[in-house]
């Protein structure tokens, strides 16, 4: 089974937007959604959706001589997978400082606001909520 957090490439996000909006999809259609934005040929596509199936980050179903990819991982997981990569990186694998550090530096008003609600409503749900 493949692991929980991915750290997906700057390619491999692209493919999984691609992917996601259209799975299960063959790698043209994957080609031709990111022609916009990425200069691939097809051969590129599909060299790197083949290694992210090695990787268990796509599946295949193979229909007559149409394969098709879709996602062997959740948007959850690949966004997880992000976060604690920056965490890693740019705070030694330290979830309080980087909290720290857009507190400091990065949420309005309200992004606060709703940051202090799903606080409220973790530890409602845990049952660390405070007493009154």
């Amino acid at each position: 089974m493949a692991k929980q957090n991915h750290e997906l490439t700057e390619g491999e996000w692209a493919i999984f937007w691609a992917v996601w909006e259209n799975e299960p999809c063959a790698a043209p259609t994957v080609q031709e959604k990111l022609a916009g934005q990425k200069n691939w040929t097809y051969s590129t596509v599909k060299t790197m959706m083949d290694r992210m199936v090695v990787k268990g980050l796509l599946r295949t179903e193979r229909i007559r001589n149409l394969i098709l990819y879709s996602s062997a991982i959740t948007k959850k997981q690949a966004q997880s997978g992000e976060i604690m990569r920056a965490v890693k990186r740019a705070f030694d694998g330290a979830l309080t400082p980087m909290m720290q550090f857009l507190l400091d530096n990065n949420l309005s008003e309200e992004q606060l606001n709703e940051l202090e609600a799903l606080i409220k409503r973790k530890r409602i749900r845990s049952g660390t909520a405070e007493k009154k």
